[in-house]
């Protein structure tokens, strides 16, 4: 049996069992089942079922919030908030799926002129969700959501951690059925740990929806690739925030403040790391340190944050602690003696070398490294250099500059003058690159994630060429390769461009608005006076 334990208090909040390779291809085999039903209703019965179950949510948006505060540690508005998010993303990926995926047609080309094209996006079966502890319903619901709405069934593994956070999603799932006197077992639940997963992983679902370390990916994949199945891979980060000169230097505290220290630390797309131009880094210092100076970790409804979810975590937070401090770092904020599990209070590191683990390796706690750069670029080159490539944050005042440095970032998201602002837009694909993983959730992308695209093509007449038979003449050759010349034989030369800066470049020559009245003719067009 799997016990679920209130991380602050270490009291025994529920027992779970754990499924092994039989329960788990059992559940799938029945998500087979439900899969085809469900892939039968047409759109607006998928729909209408996915925003009843955004109804129960709201409606008991308090009694999960209370389980996830206890299973988890967090603040109760800090769960409340992730509840609310999880809602909005159910909602827009009910409403959108639609639209998103309808077959659509696409231009079949002059030399396939005789075809009619189009695309369609079908269900792709089972799919497999492994979800983290840290978010436990924001996160699995971003894959749950847009897997259902695509038309999939899904067979559920919540982390071993927050096991009763995932029963009350599953369950009050088959509650909005009921209403619709459905008993289809569309949204299944396995519990158990790493051995659940390679289970699930190792079925022959038709994907795997994945979030947690890059490590624990790798062993996901592994699996996986037994059976050749697809892994979409949602995996940590070391965020960066970029502060230039001209920035908003009490935003970007608040901001530097709340994406390091909320959630204790523990968010894949919180900051880590934060680079600001030398010309404000003692203002921008003084703003943070008086910020976080005040929080404080507890269980109690005063707390800032709560302990450490995971119980090894302390550890590896003390462990990036000492080691920028041995490397000649320094400390702003809290210390070695800031961790005492389960809680961990603030930490703020200054002067640490770039090859430390607190600036290459993910902390996952309430810590955050600031170090000092000539400029924006610079913050860019000192940010890109790790392996991981979630989230980001650029603030400026400078809009050219700051949409500049946010394109140069490597990474999936960016939020500008702000922080974790793209996991509030339920349109934006959500996910990373490099070691943060690969795959999206969310918005149209996390839509067709959980689709395969359907080609066809349907001949409407008689094509002018024969072409794809046997019975092809050397006149029909001779036809095509003669319009394939006209077409794209053309030879283009460079031009140089009159505009300063521009020379060398090649610009097509824009057509001349006189050239219908004759070159003689000079006078202004009707219509075209100056604005």
């Amino acid at each position: 049996m799997l016990e679920t334990v209130n991380p602050a208090t270490g009291e025994v909040l529920a027992t779970f069992p754990v499924h092994g390779r039989r329960e788990v291809e059992a559940a799938v085999d029945q998500a087979r089942q439900a899969a085809a039903w469900w892939a039968g209703l047409d759109w607006n019965g998928r729909r209408l079922r996915l925003l009843a179950w955004k109804s129960h949510l709201t409606r008991y948006l308090g009694r999960l919030a209370q389980l996830v505060h206890e299973e988890t540690g967090k603040p109760l508005d800090d769960a409340r908030l992730e509840i609310i998010l999880a809602i909005v993303h159910v909602d827009w990926a009910a409403r959108h799926a639609r639209k998103v995926l309808r077959p659509r047609r696409v231009h079949p080309g002059l030399a396939a002129l005789n075809q009619a094209a189009t695309v369609e996006y079908q269900p792709l079966g089972v799919i497999g969700v492994i979800g983290p502890w840290n978010y436990p319903v924001f996160t699995p619901v971003g894959s749950i959501a847009y897997a259902l709405a695509a038309g999939n069934a899904v067979v559920f593994k919540p982390s071993e951690l927050t096991p009763a956070t995932g029963a009350w999603l599953v369950r009050s799932f088959a509650s909005a059925l009921e209403v619709f006197g459905d008993v289809e077992p569309v949204l299944q639940l396995i519990t158990g740990g790493g051995s659940t997963g390679e289970s699930l992983a190792r079925s022959g679902v038709a994907k795997i929806a994945f979030t947690g370390s890059a490590a624990t990916a790798r062993k996901v994949m592994t699996a996986a690739a037994d059976t050749l199945t697809p892994v979409l891979a949602e995996c940590g980060g070391k965020d960066a925030l970029l502060v230039a000169a001209d920035a908003d230097l009490e935003a970007a505290a608040d901001a530097a403040a709340w994406g390091a220290m909320s959630n204790a630390g523990q968010t894949c797309i919180g900051i880590e790391r934060v680079y600001v131009a030398d010309s404000v880094y003692h203002s921008f210092m003084e703003r943070l340190t008086l910020k976080v100076a005040d929080l404080r970790p507890g269980f109690d409804g005063e707390a800032s944050y709560g302990p450490m979810t995971l119980p090894s975590q302390p550890e590896t937070v003390a462990k990036h602690v000492a080691d920028a401090l041995a490397r000649g770092g320094r400390s702003a904020v809290g210390g070695p003696d800031a961790v005492a599990a389960p809680y961990v209070r603030p930490v703020v590191l200054t002067e640490v070398p770039e090859h430390s683990a607190a600036v290459t390796e993910e902390t996952f706690g309430p810590t955050v490294t600031v170090t000092p750069v000539a400029n924006l670029g610079e913050a860019v080159s000192f940010a890109n250099a790790g392996r991981y490539g979630l989230g980001s944050a650029v603030f400026s005042r400078d809009r050219s500059a700051a949409m500049a440095a946010a394109r140069s970032l490597r990474t999936g998201m960016t939020s500008v003058n702000s922080v974790l602002g793209f996991a509030i837009v339920p349109a934006l694909p959500f996910g990373g690159v490099g070691e943060s993983g690969f795959g999206r959730i969310h918005g149209a992308d996390g839509l067709r994630e959980f689709c395969r695209p359907k080609a066809i093509t349907r001949q409407r007449m008689k094509p002018p060429l024969n072409l794809t038979s046997f019975g092809r003449t050397d006149k029909d050759m001779r036809r095509i390769v003669t319009l394939m010349t006209l077409l794209h034989g053309r030879l283009y030369r460079p031009r140089r461009s009159r505009l300063p800066g521009l020379a060398g470049r090649c610009f097509s020559r824009p057509r001349s608005p006189w050239r219908r009245w004759g070159r003689r003719d000079r006078r202004r067009p009707a219509g075209r006076g100056r604005r």
